[in-house]
């Protein structure tokens, strides 16, 4: 019974760490905006050990941080972790598209549907759906490389993608990568990982390139 009940306390704790996350991740959190477990645990129904838990996870993967006294925060990301974020990112999704080039060879359907939904919402204007469409048409690329340490890496770098939708909108248009995720899909396509990759690392590159120097303005 007490194995049972320690599996029902994860479960728990899984999903009230995935609403935090989402919450954090599109905005309805901001940076700085202070996360009371006992409110949490009201609104949910449940009680503080799992969103106690579910902080500590998050404050792990850089989302949260915690002082003694004040309680935990929605961490606020400075521009040079940001600019440090993807230039990871460009490694990671360089190695990834080399490695999953063979899956993804005549199978890119899946990055096409995620690049015309983005494609939409930035036509519309929702820089927030814009993002996650986006975030998942690169996460599609590090999927396919059928290597779970590197995914697990980037995952751990959402912190920066919380970001996206203000950066996309103050310091470049959504619009701007277009062609070059089409690049990246037709290089797939063909099962050339090393050009796909490549092209990953320009633009991730690119966008860091394009951080560092608003950072100096």
């Amino acid at each position: 019974m007490e194995q049972t009940s320690g599996i029902v306390h994860e479960s728990i704790s899984a999903r009230v760490k995935k609403l935090i996350s989402d919450r954090i991740l599109d905005g309805s959190y901001p940076a700085g905006h202070r996360l009371v477990e006992l409110s949490i645990a009201r609104e949910l129904k449940t009680s503080q050990a799992p969103v106690r838990e579910a902080l500590r996870d998050l404050e792990a993967l850089g989302l949260v941080e915690s002082e003694p006294f004040k309680g935990a925060r929605v961490r606020r990301v400075s521009e040079r972790e940001l600019q440090e974020a993807y230039q990871v990112r460009a490694m990671i999704e360089q190695h990834a598209a080399e490695l999953g080039a063979d899956f993804l060879r005549g199978n890119t359907s899946g990055l096409q549907g995620e690049m015309a939904a983005a494609h939409l919402a930035a036509v519309a204007g929702d820089n927030e759906k814009f993002s996650r469409h986006n975030a998942a048409f690169h996460r599609q690329i590090v999927e396919a490389s059928g290597n779970s340490i590197l995914l697990r890496v980037w995952d751990a770098l959402g912190a920066e993608i919380r970001t996206q939708v203000f950066l996309s909108q103050e310091k470049l248009s959504p619009l701007e990568g277009e062609k070059l995720h089409q690049s990246i899909i037709d290089a797939l396509q063909k099962g050339d990982g090393e050009a796909a990759g490549r092209l990953l690392r320009e633009h991730l590159l690119g966008f860091a390139a394009t951080i560092g120097a608003a950072g100096e303005v």
